[in-house]
């Protein structure tokens, strides 16, 4: 990565070059992808002997005109990336928030699509994805980095989509509605293999959120913690 060609032009963000994300493929230990922030996404399919850029737009005209330093330009998504995740099964489905918007990759990475219509703002830090149905996936906006770091509206929701991004709506059951002015970053939301699915976040205030079904209804499980950097789910034996 060091002697990538484009490691010159490659730009920290406020906290520096930070690598946060490596996905892995079960079936090939060879594949591997990356999020760098600020530099995008790579991949690897040879082990890390080589790595492949890939932040290409599938459609650049349909993102339009932004002024933001990380929003999407010149074909690309904005290297800024947040979190990403691969979908289940065999095929190299990707999804990513970034730091400016939600995306789609069906094909490994190589293009992406803007997955963000319908959703309060582009801005936030975790995604998840079902651990079965590669069309669920779950993520928490917040309003902008220089707008606050906090849920639109001060009203706190995780937004769901059961179609690959087409739509998405917002569940707001057991979470705080008035006042709620947390932060969730980008490893702070984590999911069990459960049927239905448990879906987990932490938040920089130091409360902890559980939905047991899926994100429809969320409880409060823990408060008063030091700010939550991350969250992991382990598994019951």
């Amino acid at each position: 990565m060091t002697d990538h060609p484009s490691a010159d032009s490659l730009s920290p963000g406020a906290a520096g070059l930070v690598l946060h994300t490596i996905v892995s493929d079960p079936d090939n230990p060879a594949k591997l992808w990356i999020g760098i922030s600020a530099a995008g996404v790579f991949a690897t399919e040879d082990g890390g002997k080589s790595w492949e850029r890939r932040n290409r737009l599938s459609n650049a005209e349909s993102c339009g005109h932004h002024d933001h330093p990380a929003a999407p330009r010149d074909g690309e998504t904005g290297h800024c990336v947040h979190n990403m995740m691969r979908a289940p099964g065999g095929d190299d489905l990707l999804y990513q928030q970034n730091h400016h918007g939600v995306w789609r990759s069906s094909d490994g990475g190589r293009s992406w699509d803007d997955i963000t219509p319908g959703l309060p703002s582009t801005f936030g830090f975790p995604i998840r994805v079902h651990p079965r149905d590669p069309n669920v996936i779950w993520t928490l906006p917040l309003n902008s980095d220089s707008g606050g770091r906090y849920p639109p509206d001060a009203s706190a929701a995780v937004w769901k989509s059961e179609d690959g991004g087409a739509t998405w709506n917002a569940k707001r059951n057991g979470l705080p509605q008035e006042a709620c002015f947390f932060t969730v970053l980008r490893q702070a939301m984590a999911g069990d293999t459960h049927d239905p699915a448990g879906i987990y976040f932490g938040t920089n205030s130091g409360s902890v959120f559980a939905s047991a079904d899926e994100g429809e209804s969320w409880d409060e499980v823990a408060r008063h913690l030091p700010t939550i950097l991350s969250v992991e789910v382990r598994a019951q034996t």
